[in-house]
């Protein structure tokens, strides 16, 4: 896939702007705070009409707006020339593609795949569940639609039952809101334990790739609870009710699980060096990158996020090299760096978002 232009207005700090890339990798120059990361946002939002960076789209709009607009075009492996309006509010968002309105978001999510390779992806392995969990779900959310379906009414019964537990409810009206969980939630372990699988067989090669290390790196799903079968389920919530009365919410499913990066079987998070963490965290993302490539047959838009700075000049040809020649990325940085594989960077030059492209040579 390969985004040709994009138009933004009132998006973050960027009143309006009107770019086009080409099929070369695109960097992103400037100091901090000035835009870069909100650009690449907005591109990486039309994996999951959602930011990578906030699930609150309030703050995606320009303050003191009401509204905020993004307009891409596309050359896409299966639907070719394509057109995406996005339009945000602080109450709801409106989607089309081709002119043609999207009645629901999960005949969309999935169809434009980015992944964003950022510095903050250590939290992947330092920070709690939630952030684990939410990169899950985006993911799967985006190979599956009908996972997503399954996520929205998962989650939207678990508030439903929470407010019963806090009406102090009586066993028959807690029964009809576990009745529709008890198989979503096995569905959604099914499937998170299926994508886990998939992800851990190709993490290893790629850590190996990347970081030259002879450490086994692994990819392990904790579930809360290892119910198999809806009918199963239906006896956690039944068995879980007292408890669940006493603390007034749901304290067993999906909602509580867990995913741990691993090294020689032992906890990333505690006994990895912040360069094996690092490596993991990166190997990851390209693991996620190639189960999109074969499951979808769509080559996803990279985005690195200030991420390319980081890593010394062994690993930055490593990451290069792990890149097929026809990704098309697009990174943000305050140094370019060498160009690598991919030839040339074409570079914006970012100011209090504004992008100002460099003449060609």
């Amino acid at each position: 896939m390969l985004l040709q232009r994009i138009g933004l207005r009132n998006f973050r700090n960027i009143e309006e702007i009107n770019l086009e890339f080409e099929p070369g990798p695109t960097f992103l120059l400037g100091l901090n705070g000035q835009g870069k990361s909100n650009l690449l946002e907005a591109i990486g939002f039309i994996t999951a009409m959602r930011a990578f960076r906030t699930s609150d789209q309030r703050s995606l709009i320009r303050h003191g707006n009401d509204e905020a607009a993004m307009a891409y075009e596309m050359e896409h492996e299966r639907s070719g020339a394509t057109q995406l309006t996005v339009r945000l509010r602080p109450n709801g968002r409106s989607v089309e593609v081709d002119g043609v309105p999207v009645r629901r978001l999960g005949d969309v999510i999935g169809q434009f795949p980015t992944v964003v390779f950022a510095s903050e992806d250590i939290q992947l392995i330092r920070g709690g569940p939630a952030l684990r969990r939410r990169l899950i779900d985006l993911f799967l959310s985006s190979l599956d639609p009908e996972y997503f379906t399954c996520l929205m009414r998962y989650h939207r019964s678990l508030r439903d039952r929470n407010a019963l537990l806090k009406q102090e409810a009586g066993d028959g009206q807690l029964d009809a809101f576990e009745q529709v969980m008890a198989p979503l939630a096995y569905r959604i372990l099914q499937s998170r334990s299926a994508l886990m699988t998939a992800l851990d067989a190709s993490l290893c090669a790629f850590y190996t790739g990347l970081t030259g290390g002879s450490e086994k790196p692994g990819f392990q799903y904790r579930p809360d609870v290892s119910a198999d079968g809806a009918k199963n389920w239906l006896e956690v919530y039944r068995s879980g009710r007292l408890r669940d009365r006493q603390l007034r919410s749901t304290q067993k499913g999906p909602h509580r699980d867990d995913f741990r990066l691993l090294l020689e079987d032992r906890d990333a998070q505690e006994f990895a060096s912040e360069g094996q963490q690092r490596g993991l965290v990166l190997a990851l993302r390209f693991a996620q990158l190639e189960t999109i490539r074969k499951r979808s047959g769509v080559a996803p838009i990279v985005l690195a996020d200030d991420v390319l700075g980081e890593l010394d000049s062994e690993r930055r040809e490593r990451f290069w090299c792990h890149l097929e020649l026809d990704t098309q990325i697009i990174a943000s940085g305050t140094k370019i760096p060498e160009s690598g594989r991919k030839g040339a960077w074409r570079v914006f030059h970012t100011e209090e978002g504004r992008f100002r492209p460099e003449p060609s040579q």
